[in-house]
């Protein structure tokens, strides 16, 4: 099994279905967790097979899962929470695999709640995604009516409640603790840290957030063993990942590939190339927060170490790809728009300091733009850098400022020699 999260999608059927789902396997993995392995067992199997985050931070599963409170001693009421709040730009990923084959995640959850004992799960699933809402609400119902999910789940001792929650819609829910917030009622601001929410999250209480790729991948690993899942990667990383490509190639799409595969492999073969006519400059490899890598990167592997030593991040792994026809700098503009709108507004330096930079990009697009103000712009990306702000949200949104002021600085420059635009002062 070489494709264990698509094995189910098929291009003849809308999705999987409860009974093509248990065709190829399903629920085995949740079976043998809770009537063969304890919580602890668990952990450790998912440690084993090296499973990283696939939301875009990449740290370790398993080891995330081991900082939650176990034992006799340990608080009786813990959350198992997945964010599905998937806003990040150019990325599509999950949303494939909550409409293709919902009870997938169903699994999933329950194996990962079971891990760390928690005695209620919550999917936190972007509003605009309906069709995902619809066919997750009827997994959930039939999960229940089968015995996998509510009181003592397939005769054990464990049980767990389920829960579907449609969020308002806000970029900042996909940071963990803003999501948390969300999910109580407040303001999605993000929260000190620590406490970890591992520690203290929903309601004060230990909780996990796993991203939805991530779950996917534990009811595949509790099934063939963690030594299957690290063999299926071709580099640094294990496990199969699906990668994406948008922008002017001739097959945008996503496909589940091996951790490791190259940039031009997923470029060339699978997304078919560059349309007719348009030429690369470079790409996002992992959605709208990460640097710009150029076409001398891709023979890059696309796992976390190798596109850190490259210059980006590894992020969601859906690259969004910059053609010979697309101004960079309007590209940026687009970008940064999107992120100041996000902002939620809690910390200084990313309320006031993500409008200033759109200011001063639609400024150089409109002709009054002044050489000093490029210098500016890139100071913009150290002030709003890492270590500077509450959250990770005005960082993410300086990779590719910071990274086209580096590659592309000739098309920022032509800005400032170009005549004032009509009308502007």
């Amino acid at each position: 099994m070489q494709t264990p999260l698509t094995k189910n999608i098929k291009p003849e059927r809308d999705f999987a279905t409860l009974d093509n789902y248990l065709e190829t396997g399903g629920y085995d993995g949740l079976r043998k967790a809770v009537t063969e392995m304890d919580s602890l067992q668990v952990q450790q199997t998912v440690k084993d097979s090296g499973l990283k985050g696939r939301g875009g931070a990449g740290f370790p599963t398993g080891m995330k899962w081991s900082f939650v409170p176990m034992g006799e001693d340990a608080p009786t009421t813990k959350y198992f929470v997945v964010n599905a709040d998937e806003m990040e730009p150019g990325t599509f990923k999950d949303r494939v695999l909550m409409e293709k084959d919902p009870h997938q995640l169903v699994e999933g959850i329950i194996i990962g709640s079971y891990a760390i004992r928690a005695s209620a799960a919550y999917i936190f699933l972007r509003g605009e995604y309906f069709l995902s809402a619809e066919r997750l609400s009827a997994a959930i119902a039939e999960a229940y009516d089968k015995g996998y999910l509510g009181k003592n789940i397939l005769g054990s001792d464990y049980s767990l409640e389920l829960y579907l929650h449609t969020s308002a819609g806000r970029y900042i829910c996909g940071e963990e603790t803003a999501l948390l917030n969300s999910l109580e009622g407040k303001r999605a601001n993000p929260r000190a840290k620590p406490p970890f929410p591992q520690v203290s999250g929903l309601w004060g209480k230990p909780t996990i957030v796993n991203n939805v790729e991530t779950v996917c991948n534990l009811p595949h690993i509790l099934h063939y063993g963690p030594d299957w899942f690290a063999e299926l990667g071709v580099g640094a990383d294990n496990g199969t990942k699906l990668f994406g490509a948008s922008g002017r190639v001739k097959k945008p799409g996503v496909w589940e590939l091996p951790m490791g595969t190259t940039i031009r492999e997923i470029l060339d073969e699978h997304a078919g190339g560059m349309q007719d006519g348009y030429k690369l400059r470079g790409l996002l490899p992992g959605g709208a927060s990460t640097d710009f890598l150029v076409p001398e990167h891709l023979d890059v592997a696309m796992d976390f170490d190798a596109i850190a030593a490259a210059g980006s991040r590894m992020g969601t792994g859906t690259m969004i790809i910059l053609d010979d026809h697309t101004c960079p700098v309007q590209m940026v503009l687009n970008l940064s728009q999107f992120f100041s709108q996000e902002s939620c507004g809690w910390c200084t330096p990313c309320r006031d300091g993500l409008p200033w930079v759109v200011v001063l990009l639609q400024d150089l697009i409109d002709g009054k733009g002044r050489p000093e103000d490029l210098d500016l712009l890139l100071r913009q990306t150290r002030t709003l850098g890492p270590g500077t702000t509450f959250c990770a949200l005005a960082p993410g949104a300086m990779e590719p400022l910071q990274s086209a002021l580096k590659y592309f600085r000739e098309d920022f420059e032509k800005y400032l020699s170009q005549p004032v635009a009509a009308g502007a002062q």
